[in-house]
């Protein structure tokens, strides 16, 4: 086991956690939809999201990590068979070679091994699979009004039911999402949907154990064995990846290190003596929902970074703001900024901006902090579609004048 005592040797882990995930260099993955498609196959998914107070979630990390992206390369991915929807701790954006590594969950739905609706309504399942096999894709939205099979309206349903049988028939793989436009999904049979060259053998549990380990290694450049199977509850597949774990550290494989808190993460052997792109002053805003930052726990033990999303906090108990997002600067978070974008005024509003203390203990250069906090929140507020921006709160209060300072200037140019 490598003991990481050091204060250098913990900004090395961090760098290769930093550059695994593509948040280093400018252009990891490329630019536009290359990039976009390089980058969901890097990551392994991306999270889609609902909340709109700023761009939702699934945009926001794509925009973190590749130059010109745009929120329509999605669903162009999507209509050139590149990527697909499914469920990987959450509803995610996955890349189609990684298809056959959905079965196993979506089997174990079908099978009623797991369940997603405790007591699905079957008959309404098989009408609407008979209803999608005979007439065509069906639109969420489409299935509204139930009707008496002798009225003129015969062959439509009561929305929720029917949107549940949808879900049902989604989550255990029988339909695919084959469009999306904003958050109205399409559905088609998976058949018609899957590409046709795309792999869609059942993987056996140490092939499913195997591509987790792997796939994470590759986009965090280091697990904890926990997280390998982050939220799935999979007793089978849990025994099957530690004993792969055994195998590979007794091979030599793998390696563990141990951090200053004693937390346990597992590495490549010698990927610390890798090179690795060098930090450079870019600040990056990042989704509450970005890779990553998603796994709280290593956020924390690895970065020192207790970090919270409070929209599902009361009010009254809430510290940064209903959504607050993570700064990330020179290998290291230093704080999070609460915002809205009001879209029709075209206004993004930064309610609160934080600098963490541990990070203002520090000697930093505060003019090359403020130059990138101005050229990152200007990016920002035009990835927002707005045209000007408020500032609110800041702490702590002597960062104020210098970032309004900056501010007016870049704005003035």
């Amino acid at each position: 086991m490598i003991e990481i005592k050091s204060l250098q040797q913990l900004k090395r882990i961090r760098r290769l956690v930093l550059s695994a995930q593509g948040l280093i260099k400018a252009n990891t993955y490329g630019r536009g939809l290359d990039g976009v498609r390089s980058a969901i196959n890097n990551l392994g998914y991306v999270q889609l999201d609902s909340i709109s107070v700023i761009q939702r979630a699934h945009h926001h990390v794509l925009y973190s990590r590749v130059p010109g992206y745009q929120p329509n390369m999605i669903e162009k991915l999507m209509q050139g068979g590149d990527v697909f929807e499914y469920w990987a701790h959450a509803a995610a954006l996955l890349p189609i070679a990684d298809f056959r590594y959905s079965l196993p969950y979506k089997q174990a739905i079908k099978s009623g091994q797991t369940h997603w609706y405790k007591n699905p309504d079957k008959k309404l399942m098989k009408e609407l699979m008979g209803r999608i096999k005979s007439d065509g894709p069906l639109r969420s939205r489409d299935v509204k009004i139930q009707a008496d099979k002798d009225t003129k309206n015969s062959g439509w349903w009561d929305w929720k039911p029917a949107k549940k049988a949808l879900e049902q028939l989604y989550m255990q793989g029988d339909l695919m999402v084959s469009e999306r436009i904003g958050f109205q999904k399409t559905y088609d049979l998976t058949e018609r949907v899957i590409p046709s060259q795309v792999d869609s053998s059942m993987p056996n549990v140490d092939e499913l154990a195997r591509y987790l380990l792997n796939q994470q290694l590759r986009s965090y450049g280091l697990v904890s064995l926990k997280g390998i199977t982050y939220l799935r509850r999979n007793v089978e597949l849990k025994r099957m990846v530690k004993s792969l774990v055994s195998e590979m550290l007794s091979q030599g494989t793998l390696q563990q290190i141990q951090l200053p808190n004693e937390s346990i993460y597992l590495i490549e052997t010698g990927a610390l003596e890798n090179s690795m792109p060098r930090l450079n002053n870019t600040l990056r805003i990042l989704s509450p929902f970005d890779n990553s930052v998603i796994q709280r726990n290593r956020l924390k033990e690895v970065f020192d970074f207790d970090y919270q999303l409070e929209c599902y906090v009361p009010a009254i108990k809430r510290q940064y703001g209903y959504f607050s997002l993570p700064l990330l600067y020179q290998g290291e978070f230093i704080g999070r900024m609460d915002c809205k974008a009001h879209r029709k005024e075209s206004h993004l509003e930064i309610k609160a901006l934080h600098f963490e203390a541990s990070f203002m203990d520090k000697n930093f250069d505060q003019d090359s902090l403020i130059n990138s906090l101005v050229k990152a929140l200007v990016e920002f507020r035009d990835f927002q579609q707005c045209d000007r921006f408020s500032q609110t709160q800041i702490r702590p209060k002597s960062m104020n004048k210098p970032l309004q300072c900056a501010l007016k200037r870049m704005l003035n140019n």
